[in-house]
């Protein structure tokens, strides 16, 4: 059965695009021209749901970002933006509150494609593997099925690519990781994020762990080679 992908865009002839070349692909597209109408057929009981949501970030009702906030209170659906703006705080801001993937205006419609099933494989991998529990180790427990992080026995607020991030110190305690490293392993789905964006989501994971143990400081700066989880 085709899979279905619903297109959030008011320009007409870029939908037209996006519609074609998912038809010609074999998909099944939807398409919406405002953000509060994509959050109401997607937070819809009975309303089937599409496997990915192509959204613009220049919609006449509201910012693709804050669509993308809503959607994210109740759905992990993968989301791949499209915007006109370039920037960097764009880029970085757009994957951070929860975008899979990030598309510059003028794009192919054809890359488009060739991105929208790549996610949707990565998908399809990770959840024919079982979910595991990663074994607590001193004061963190990484509860994979629940997709959740406890410090000192209390969950903490994470993002997703903090969840990431902490998850891979911990999977790696003691051991040095490169920004290089980190961006391989957290960030291997956002190949266009800067480094200094692992220095940005460090920042904010030890403001979270002082927020619940202001004494306490686990991850480690080491000058010229990268960041570890302390083994203590």
């Amino acid at each position: 059965m085709p899979q279905a992908i619903l297109i959030v865009e008011d320009e007409a002839a870029i939908a037209d695009s996006i519609l074609y070349a998912l038809r010609t692909d074999g998909f099944m597209p939807h398409h919406v021209t405002l953000g509060e109408a994509a959050l109401v057929l997607l937070d819809a009981p009975d309303a089937p749901q599409p496997a990915l949501v192509v959204l613009d970030v220049g919609l006449p009702d509201m910012s693709g970002f804050e669509v993308c906030r809503r959607l994210r209170q109740f759905s992990d659906i993968p989301v791949i933006f499209l915007t006109a703006r370039s920037d960097e705080i764009d880029r970085i801001v757009g994957l951070e509150i929860g975008a899979d993937d990030y598309l510059t205006k003028p794009f192919s419609p054809r890359e488009l494609v060739a991105r929208i099933r790549a996610i949707l494989r990565r998908q399809a991998s990770s959840s024919s593997v079982p979910p595991a529990r990663v074994a607590p180790t001193a004061r963190f427990d990484v509860r994979e099925q629940e997709g959740r992080i406890f410090f000192a026995g209390q969950a903490l607020d994470l993002t997703r690519y903090e969840y990431l991030l902490l998850k891979t110190f911990i999977q790696h305690r003691g051991h040095i990781l490169s920004r290089a490293q980190l961006m391989d392993r957290v960030w291997s789905d956002a190949p266009d994020t800067l480094e200094r964006t692992v220095d940005a989501h460090i920042k904010s994971l030890r403001a979270k762990l002082r927020s619940i143990d202001e004494n306490d400081d686990p991850i480690q700066t080491h000058r010229g080679m990268g960041y570890s989880l302390s083994a203590a």
